[in-house]
This record gives C-alpha cells, structure tokens and sequence, in this order.
C-alpha cells in the first residue's frame, strides 16, 4: 500500500494534478510512472482544450529584461484567485524570462505561441497550466523594445503581486544625456504617471484622428444643445478640445507629482541640467 502512496506522490509532484486522478491513471497503467504521466498529460490536454474557449478578463502583467532587451507580457485567467497562485506567477515569469531569448522585436503574441521552449510549443506549456489549474489561461499581449546604452529604460509596476507582476505594466524609454540616480527617479516617476494618468498619447499628433473627430462632434453637439449662441459655440468647442488634449497626451496633462506644471514642464525644467527626452513608452493595464 505503501509504495501506491508512494508512486501517486511522486506522479503528483510531477505533474500537478490531484489525488484521485493520480490513482487512476496509476491503475490504469499497471502502476507505471512514465505511462501514467503520458495518460495525464492526455488527458490534461483534452481538458484543457475545452477550457480555452472560456472568457478571461482577470490575470496579471509582468516586465522583464536584461542587458539587451526588455519586455511587458499580459496572461489572463478566468478569476483573480488564479492569477495569484504561485503555480501562475512561477509560470508567468518562466514565459516572460523566455521573451527576451526570442532576441525579437514586434513579435505578436499569436507568433510567440508558436515557438518552442523546452522543446516543447509555448501553446502547449499553456495547455499544460489550464490542466493543472483548471481555467483557461491566455498570453494576450507582448511588447519587446530592444535596449540601447543611449538610452534610459524605466519601469513601473502597479498593485503588484510580486516585484515585476501586477495589474498595470509602464515601460519607458528616454534618451539622457548623463544617466545618474536624477535621471532614473524621474524616469520612474514618469512611469507612475503614466500609470495613474493613462494618457492615450504622447502627443497630440499621436492621438487617433477618429477619436479627436469623435470628441469633437460630441463637445460641438452638446454645445449647440445648451443654447449657445452661434458665435461662440466655436470659441467654447476651442477651449472644450484644448481640455480633452491636455488630459489625454502626455506631454499636456498635468503631472501628477507637481500638478501646477505640465509633463512637458517637468522635462524642460529638468533637461536645463541634464538634458532628458521620452522617446516612447509602453503601458499595459489588466481590464483596458
């Protein structure tokens, strides 16, 4: 009895799964390791299948990096309880540590998942996961910069389950003059800024011209419905997307550590000394 106990702790430990369907491939398999763990992983897989269509809203974002890039990856899951299970956090930074040996830029997600890690597909390591956790479990987003000795990359995480994973991921780029402790506490700070602020731009001249025309066709129609005379319902629709652009670009909204100046204040203040220039960035935030 002894070595059943044995052999289903050891086909436990191995592949994750629970006591009873240890037992069974266990009996179904003569009591063989090996054949028993090719039976789970069968049906795992089997399981996992049906589980991938299953919608997943909850999850987490994580950054990694190292000398030469650096990296933001989303996996959602069905509920928050998963997404904060070690077993996924330990396989989130496993996958996100393999994004950076692709040693690729503006590789998709759809590709990355079909590459192969351990020799075996990156799909299949998903499918593998949703078996032992039983919810579907899905790489949704995947941004790779390449680093440079020019440049300053800078980080955020927030609500942070670990260090480098949590519900919103910034990555930022900027081009320093004399990288020092100045520069990366401002790098990091523009970072939370970002985080808390989530502009949809850096500039106005990055923002989606559907969007402005939208914005503007709702401030135009919402002004003439107030009554306002004809004259001025250009001068008020001026003044209504000058707001809407300091809110939505980086550079025009109000920085969140010194309200009184904008974004792009705190950098000409500051390039006076060192000079600092935001090259682009990169934000994830779990939900959006």
């Amino acid at each position: 009895m002894n070595n059943v106990l044995d052999k289903i702790k050891n086909l436990r430990e191995r592949t994750g799964s629970g006591f009873l369907d240890c037992k069974k491939a266990l009996e179904e398999n003569k009591n063989d390791i090996e054949d028993s763990i090719d039976f789970l992983r069968k049906k795992g897989l089997a399981k996992a299948s049906k589980k991938s269509s299953r919608e997943v809203k909850e999850g987490a974002v994580g950054i990694y990096s190292n000398n030469d890039y650096t990296s933001i990856i989303q996996i959602n899951t069905e509920t928050d309880f998963a997404a904060k299970n070690e077993v996924f956090l330990n396989f989130m930074d496993e996958i996100g540590s393999f994004t950076l040996m692709t040693k690729e830029e503006n590789l998709s997600a759809l590709a990355f998942n079909d590459m192969i890690f351990e020799d075996v597909l990156i799909s299949d390591h998903f499918k593998n996961l949703i078996s032992k956790i039983g919810e579907n479990i899905l790489l949704s987003k995947l941004i790779i910069v390449k680093n440079s000795n020019k440049q300053q990359i800078s980080t955020y995480i927030h609500n942070a389950y670990r260090k480098n994973i949590g519900k919103i991921a910034v990555l930022m780029r900027a081009q320093v003059k004399e990288p020092n402790d100045d520069s990366k506490l401002l790098g990091k700070n523009l970072c939370m800024h970002i985080a808390a602020s989530k502009p949809l731009a850096m500039n106005i001249d990055q923002l989606d011209k559907e969007l402005i025309e939208k914005e503007k066709k709702i401030q135009s129609e919402t002004i003439k419905a107030s009554g306002k005379p004809e004259n001025i319902i250009e001068k008020i629709l001026e003044g209504k997307m000058k707001k809407f652009y300091s809110e939505s670009t980086f550079m025009h909204q109000q920085y969140i550590l010194d309200p009184d100046k904008t974004v792009n204040e705190v950098l000409n203040d500051f390039s006076k000394i060192n000079e600092f220039k935001v090259l682009d960035y990169h934000s994830l935030v779990l939900g959006a």
